[in-house]
């Protein structure tokens, strides 16, 4: 049995503002925007060429067994980009106010690109939920 990771929950505090960050800013492709009971709004948007969709919910009560994540608090999920300076280019286009390309040296982290797997770039919605680009040496179905 294959387990996929196809939807993940982003705690925002303002739906519209967080629609418009991932469709406007970032480029996702908004799949669905409905009211998903009374009361209850779910917004679902994927990245180009991914797998996994975000979910951007309100109104809804957790699961049962499941914790509320309080807005902002989302940290460290991670894209992968096969051109990590055409993304950040993209992205400052955009106006997303996204972190220097960098890389992990012998000292920490030191601007510039590193080796294979070893590119990286850090932004935030406009929440505080942290996310993070990494460069990858191809496309996924490829490896």
């Amino acid at each position: 049995m294959n387990w996929t990771l196809e939807v993940v929950p982003i705690p925002v505090t303002d739906m519209d503002r967080a629609k418009e960050f991932y469709a406007d800013k970032l480029g996702f492709h908004v799949d669905l925007d409905a009211e998903a009971a009374p009361g209850a709004r779910i917004i679902q948007l994927t990245p180009p060429g991914s797998r996994c969709s975000i979910a951007i919910l309100g109104g809804m009560p957790p699961l049962p067994g499941a914790k509320e994540m309080a807005p902002g608090t989302l940290h460290g999920l991670q894209f992968c980009v096969t051109d990590i300076e055409a993304a950040h280019e993209e992205l400052v286009a955009r106006g997303v106010d996204v972190s220097p390309v960098r890389h992990l040296g012998a000292t920490g982290w030191e601007a510039g690109k590193g080796g294979t797997w070893n590119s990286f770039m850090s932004f935030e919605d406009p929440d505080g939920n942290g996310w993070l680009v990494q460069e990858a040496p191809s496309e996924l179905s490829e490896r």
